[in-house]
């Protein structure tokens, strides 16, 4: 039964290995965005109370861009993997906003569309660990949505959050690309070759002054 719910909802590349969903698994992953953001709407924010809907508007306006920028890319890796034009920022941005649980939540369900637009799965853990989980983590910039210079620190730790992820995945399952070389240095080398450069890029954008002082403006706006 599992194995004809598998093939219902997943094709195999004969030539690569790579799982890719059908169009019955791309309805699957929206259905799951979709109620992501409705347990946004009942649970998410400080646990105090409901998310409201200016929140629940501006988690998908973020979720939108960051796919909008994944589109844009300035390099594409093999295995997957891509430089992007600020597309982690937007989720962490959230988390930022709103704190580490609605910024999880955004960021999973950013995750899962990355998964339906760019799909490069070799297993279902490795799916975990490369799309919900990575992505999830950039939420952890809520961390510091109180602290000074929050959104800096709070985007470094949701990044270094999925970079890691990536690179547990890398060497799990594609450690047999680094031939000669030590799979875990392979994997750290791999992974730090896109996400550094888009991750310093950012840093140094979000520290302008006037890019802080608009930041701020959308800040008060949308949490007022």
């Amino acid at each position: 039964m599992f194995q004809s719910i598998f093939n219902f909802l997943v094709v195999t590349d004969a030539e690569s290995g790579s799982y890719y969903p059908t169009t019955a698994g791309n309805i699957a992953l929206f259905v799951v965005v979709a109620l992501l953001f409705l347990a946004m709407f009942a649970y998410g924010g400080s646990g105090k109370k409901k998310v409201n809907a200016k929140q629940l508007a501006f988690s998908a306006v973020a979720v939108a861009l960051s796919v909008i920028a994944s589109m844009f890319t300035v390099f594409n890796l093999p295995f997957g993997g891509s430089i992007t034009l600020f597309r982690m920022f937007f989720i962490c941005y959230i988390g930022y906003l709103y704190g580490t649980r609605s910024g999880i939540l955004t960021g999973i369900a950013c995750g899962f569309l990355d998964l339906i637009l760019k799909p490069y799965v070799v297993h279902p853990v490795q799916l975990l660990i490369d799309y919900p989980l990575a992505f999830g983590c950039l939420g952890l910039s809520g961390a510091f949505m109180k602290s000074k210079f929050g959104l800096m620190k709070g985007y470094v730790l949701g990044v270094a959050g999925r970079y890691l992820c990536h690179v547990l995945s890398g060497v799990i399952f594609f450690g047999m690309y680094a031939g000669t070389q030590n799979p875990i240095i392979y994997s750290i080398i791999y992974n730090a070759t896109y996400i550094v450069p888009e991750a310093a890029v950012t840093v140094i954008l979000i520290a302008l002054p006037p890019v802080q002082a608009a930041l701020n403006v959308i800040k008060r706006q949308v949490t007022e």
